[in-house]
């Protein structure tokens, strides 16, 4: 499939329905056995939370179309979605929240749902990456690229990961961290850089050889969407 291909993808009504289908599934379930909680009122009646439901699954399908590598994938999309789309949003939004659902809750979801998700410069995603040193005798059996955020107020630094909000205000703009790893596994921080391809350098400066994959290889390979 080419990169033309790829761009041209369009929303699948299968995925629409198992998001769908596992939103309906995780919030009833949430709801289920407490009588303190009521979807129909949440929602000023089920209708409008199913309103809700098919806005949230048509809005992730076209984002995911957008910015997901399809091409990356190993699971069949539409059962993947249905699986573990729910929980994710439930870990996102309260019972009552799906209005608020939007483009950037779509981000925060495929991170966590481990999507391969294309570069892209209006926003930020979180890299974590180590690779043998070629290097015989080094202090460092290899080397690892993580990326890291400081906090606006008291400038503690901690790395930026998948599950961390990437529109967190309380966090700055992510950085690269380059270590050195121990033959025990310790790490030594070597340097920080402002994107992935300096980290590289440096690293390849002080190891000639070592090789780090491209941002567009390291993706992890979750689930294959399946058009038919």
């Amino acid at each position: 499939m080419s990169s033309t291909e790829i761009e041209m993808q369009t929303p699948d009504s299968a995925g629409i329905f198992g998001a769908a289908l596992s939103l309906w599934q995780a919030f009833r379930k949430a709801v289920e056995g407490n009588p303190r909680l009521n979807l129909s009122e949440c929602y000023n009646g089920m209708d409008q939370f199913m309103r809700e439901i098919m806005r949230v699954a048509n809005l992730f399908e076209a984002w995911a179309c957008k910015h997901v590598a399809f091409e990356e994938l190993i699971e069949i999309w539409p059962y993947f979605l249905e699986e573990k789309f729910g929980e994710t949003c439930l870990e996102l939004v309260l019972l009552d929240g799906l209005m608020d659902f939007d483009e950037d809750d779509c981000l925060r979801a495929a991170l966590r749902l481990r999507l391969p998700i294309r570069p892209n410069s209006s926003f930020h995603l979180p890299i974590d990456i180590k690779v043998d040193n070629p290097l015989v005798g080094s202090a460092f059996c290899a080397f690892r690229i993580q990326t890291a955020r400081e906090e606006l107020e008291g400038g503690c630094s901690k790395p930026f990961t998948p599950d961390d909000d990437p529109f967190d205000p309380e966090m700055g703009k992510p950085y690269f961290q380059l270590y050195g790893v121990g033959s025990d596994g310790t790490l030594e921080h070597i340097a920080n850089r402002g994107s992935y391809e300096e980290a590289i350098s440096l690293a390849e400066k002080l190891a000639p050889g070592v090789e780090f994959p491209s941002t567009s290889a390291i993706r992890e390979r979750r689930c294959r969407k399946n058009h038919v």
